[in-house]
């Protein structure tokens, strides 16, 4: 028992100094600061595959953008789709002179990754900036984008919160999502990004052309944003990130736990090809808090165990309260006591399936 407790103990000093660098990368993250004004170009390119449901709430947003139009323009990939996503977007950007759509043919490589592939290619800009087609950009997207790119930035990311619902998966989704943009934007502020979210990704063009596109991400299907962030670490180019509320891109959670189930899959296995120092870096800190919260168990054998659950618990709730408005959530205290729970368990789930994993991007 003796050695059990020592483990325990360092366990949480581990946890704790994770904790507490957290903490400060985020206080810093989100100190205020000004969106100078750009007027540089951009691309926004989107791959949509049977999206007939969702794209024209993009098309809108995209529309309302207060970044002068003349400065960007909107490319559409339609990659196969079945339904009339194609035919809806042709009509629907009519006589807009910087909105096309064109047709995925001849890809270069699998799923959406050829997709944008395309887009790429056709874009007439020296920036791109991605988001998915069921997403909703806030008005001041592309200022923040045309700001970070100013400031000689190789590779973007932003927050993408997802839209609250009542469905308990909404609740299990989001609050996935939340914790995950914790640690993404945490360990980007500490000089140590590993992933980021493709609703709100971007690159200089000439990045992309010295990463060698998409070409060194083929490992999985998915992967089109962390999977180039670490082909952009590697080939030692800026990465920035976008913290302002004003650039939230939202977007729907999946309706049912089967796609939800899928859809982590599919991101959990994206994980097995992060860097080495990354897998470590993030490995200990997942294990150290499963760990800390299956020592539980541990109180009915010693009372003493009950200090390092009580410092989980209570380091939890303060990480997550202090910084859930900055990420666009609002949870209470008995949803963050209980989801916090269920995420550290289905960390586990996901990361022991995904490794049997494989599914076609849909």
């Amino acid at each position: 028992m003796t050695i059990i407790f020592a483990i325990i103990f360092i366990l949480t000093i581990i946890f704790l100094v994770y904790t507490i660098l957290i903490y400060s990368a985020l206080n810093k993250l989100f100190k205020p600061e000004n969106c100078e004004s750009s007027e540089l170009k951009l691309s926004v390119v989107i791959a949509a595959k049977n999206e007939m449901g969702n794209i024209p709430l993009l098309i809108t947003a995209l529309k309302k953008q207060s970044y002068q139009s003349y400065l960007f323009e909107v490319i559409i990939v339609d990659d196969n789709s079945i339904d009339d996503t194609y035919k809806f977007v042709n009509s629907e950007i009519g006589e807009l002179k910087n909105f096309r759509v064109i047709r995925a043919e001849n890809k270069l490589y699998e799923a959406k990754k050829g997709a944008l592939d395309i887009g790429i290619k056709h874009s007439s800009n020296p920036y791109i900036v991605i988001t998915d087609a069921d997403c909703i950009p806030s008005e001041d997207w592309l200022k923040n984008f045309a700001d970070k790119f100013g400031k000689n930035n190789d590779l973007i990311f932003g927050i993408a919160p997802y839209k609250r619902t009542k469905l308990f998966i909404n609740r299990i989704a989001t609050f996935e999502n939340f914790r995950s943009h914790i640690i993404m934007f945490a360990f980007a502020k500490l000089g140590n990004p590993y992933s980021a979210a493709a609703r709100s990704f971007g690159f200089s063009k000439s990045a992309f052309e010295k990463m060698g596109g998409y070409k060194n991400t083929t490992e999985t299907l998915s992967g089109d944003d962390d999977l180039l962030l670490r082909e952009a670490i590697k080939n030692k180019l800026k990465i920035g990130f976008i913290s302002s509320e004003n650039a939230f891109v939202l977007s729907d959670t999946k309706k049912t736990f089967s796609e939800f189930i899928n859809q982590k899959l599919r991101h959990t296995s994206t994980s097995y090809h992060y860097s080495l120092k990354n897998k470590v870096i993030l490995g200990l800190w997942h294990i150290t808090n499963i760990i800390l919260l299956f020592s539980s168990i541990l109180i009915f054998f010693n009372s003493v165990f009950i200090l390092p659950v009580f410092i989980k618990i209570i380091m939890d709730i303060f990480l997550l309260n202090s910084f859930q408005k900055n990420f666009g959530y609002k949870f209470n205290l008995i949803e963050m006591l209980f989801l916090q729970i269920l995420y550290e368990l289905q960390l586990i789930y996901f990361f022991v399936l995904a490794k049997y994993f494989s599914k076609k991007w849909q």
